[in-house]
């Protein structure tokens, strides 16, 4: 028996749209049985969630290697599902994973990032989800390669508001523009570029301004997240600059300095409106991604 481990995921981070993300600390774990005559994958996601061959994990495996034998998995998970933290993505990746192992693959971690971004479509969740950290990514459809890079972080905290509601990528997607005009286009991709600087000086204080600046998809979709400005406010009023969707969103990030967490946290906490809607999570960076244990 073995168990693979794959960490959560906060994805776009701001102005970073469908190309930057950064592995969190939750977790999906999988762990691998007895070989069985047909898949039966125990999980603790509800019965919309299929238990057969079906399951993303498996398809995602057999999709990969189709003659790998059925197992008996058993998954455990401390990641909200549909909240904006790559829980679909990790599935991908585990599945990836699962069909590496059983198959005797010796994937490398670029080919991994490569088949969970033609999965996904766009690398931001499944990259760090992989290799841990933050990482920014871009899949070339024509080429079907994704090209990355990992950018080391120091020990930061993330304080993580998950609303109590789901919010489908579907749906966040359906409120942005389909044309963004070329003057609005630079200035967004300069404060994306920016961005990827900062955290790669760990200017953290500069990271976190930037992070607050998105042209590119933040202000179409925080109408959808009734919570966002109230977080943003919060952080802000303790001097705290550094808040944002996660991914399509509902679940409100805050990245801050390890010694600002725990106050914040409690604000949270004491705020009645995000105490009585929300789950509060506080959370570091993930810095190895993908586990085989």
């Amino acid at each position: 028996m073995f168990s693979i481990q794959v960490p959560a995921t906060s994805a776009n981070l701001g102005p970073g749209f469908d190309s930057m993300g950064v592995a969190l600390s939750l977790y999906l774990t999988v762990e691998v049985r007895e070989t069985s005559d047909t898949w039966l994958v125990e999980h603790p996601f509800g019965k919309d969630i299929p238990s057969n061959h079906t399951n993303l994990i498996v398809e995602t495996a057999l999709s990969i290697n189709p003659n790998i034998e059925p197992h008996h998995l058993v998954c455990h998970s401390t990641i909200p599902m549909t909240r904006g933290l790559g829980s679909s993505s990790t599935a991908i990746v585990a599945g990836i994973e699962l069909a590496n192992q059983l198959g005797q693959m010796n994937l490398s971690d670029r080919q991994k990032v490569n088949f969970a971004s033609q999965f996904e479509g766009h690398p931001d969740n499944v990259a760090p989800a992989i290799l841990g950290g933050l990482v920014v990514a871009y899949y070339a459809p024509k080429k079907q390669e994704t090209f990355y890079q990992k950018i080391d972080l120091d020990s930061l905290s993330f304080i993580a508001v998950v609303p109590n509601y789901q919010l489908s990528t579907k749906e966040s997607r359906s409120v942005l523009p389909s044309q963004m005009a070329f003057k609005d286009a630079v200035e967004a991709s300069s404060i994306a570029n920016l961005l990827v600087a900062a955290f790669a000086n760990k200017d953290y204080t500069l990271a976190g301004n930037l992070l607050e600046m998105d042209l590119f998809h933040e202000s179409y979709r925080s109408p959808l997240v009734a919570e966002f400005q109230r977080v943003r406010q919060l952080a802000h009023s303790m001097g705290i600059e550094g808040t944002f969707l996660s991914g399509a969103g509902p679940t409100i990030m805050t990245i801050l300095q390890v010694h600002q967490a725990q106050a914040f946290y409690k604000a949270c906490q004491d705020d009645q409106m995000l105490s009585t809607n929300c789950q509060i999570y506080k959370l570091q960076v993930d810095h190895e991604g993908l586990m085989v244990r």
